[in-house]
């Protein structure tokens, strides 16, 4: 199979993988936005995926729609075999590479063993390296952090896993023990270059932390030409179309909630035919369609910094569901 990393014009950009944000709706929204060259799923545990009693979430939470090409899907846990078992179905479902998440400071996800707690198993994380990419034909990359809890640790940590020549590395530009709370250090970019040139040249370097829209990505690449992408993340909430160098009207944003529903309304009825379906046929099920509460986090990324936004987000927050969603902003534009 073809490593589609080696495809992109350098200076590609990245939608980061962010829990509870970056699922098949959002993507869709930011691709009409305007999208980057490679969308990440979130993260999927592959202890769920092979647990009977998971597989189901895990692989709702590992479908695409057509504009999501290329896709990589991003993965977690601490069980080589569990690694190795979701690598080889994840090329039947629509990817084009798979990625493991060395970088989540996320506290429950490091106490099971995962995410940035890997820079601390470096032997495991290496084996759960070898065992997913054994398994599939999918380029395997890495996304990871400076360190756990020094900044220095990446002259160490990195090494250690440029030496398994990934397809890509993502760098997370802050430790674990920063998480978001420091500026990323964008001064260590030139020694990092170093160590992917000196340890596996082939290795597509991507850097992320602080990364906000396209013109700073432009800023970055003429300052740094040897790094080969960037990953956004937080800057596609003060900006969905950060990937590009427009700039949303007030129209434009609310004209995109408006996709939003329409894509969250198409997969709730979704979800609950098949619940229905099952359930006609005696089988047990626990999908009820999708919960109305996450949708609220996005209500910021479309409103704000216009003329009334504080009233119609706060008007939002004490809707119900959908429908009352488009109740309010009826009204609102009927004002």
């Amino acid at each position: 199979m073809q490593n589609f990393w080696n495809e992109l014009e350098k200076c590609f950009t990245v939608l980061a993988p962010m829990e509870g944000v970056t699922d098949v709706i959002f993507r869709q929204v930011i691709a009409r936005a305007g999208r980057p060259d490679v969308f990440f799923t979130e993260f999927t545990n592959v202890s769920s995926y092979a647990s009977e009693k998971g597989r189901a979430n895990a692989l709702e939470r590992l479908k695409v729609a057509p504009t999501d090409a290329p896709i990589v899907a991003q993965i977690w846990g601490k069980n080589p075999e569990h690694f190795a078992e979701l690598a080889g179905a994840l090329q039947g479902l629509g990817f084009a590479g798979l990625d493991i998440n060395m970088g989540c400071p996320d506290r429950h996800v490091n106490s099971a063993g995962g995410g940035a707690a890997m820079i601390r198993t470096p032997e495991l994380a290496l084996e759960c390296v070898r065992r997913a990419r054994a398994a599939t034909e999918l380029p395997v990359s890495v996304k990871t952090r400076l360190g756990y809890s020094y900044v220095d640790e990446f002259r160490e940590w990195l090494p250690i896993l440029l030496k398994e020549e990934p397809a890509a590395l993502t760098v997370h530009l802050r430790t674990r023990k920063e998480m978001s709370k420091v500026p990323a250090h964008f001064e260590l970019i030139p020694e990092i270059i170093g160590l992917v040139k000196a340890f596996s040249p082939k290795t597509k370097l991507i850097i992320n932390g602080d990364i906000k829209d396209l013109a700073q990505v432009k800023d970055l690449a003429q300052k740094y030409p040897q790094v080969d992408g960037y990953m956004i993340g937080r800057g596609v909430f003060e900006n969905p179309y950060c990937f590009t160098d427009h700039v949303g009207t007030r129209s434009e944003l609310l004209d995109l909630l408006e996709y939003h529903l329409d894509l969250f309304d198409a997969e709730d009825a979704r979800l609950r035919c098949e619940r229905a379906a099952a359930l006609s046929e005696g089988l047990e099920t626990v999908t009820r369609g999708l919960p109305f509460d996450p949708l609220k986090h996005y209500f910021k990324i479309y409103i704000h910094e216009f003329p009334g936004a504080a009233e119609l987000r706060a008007k939002l927050m004490e809707c119900r569901n959908t429908r009352e969603v488009r109740e309010v902003l009826t009204g609102w534009d009927d004002k």
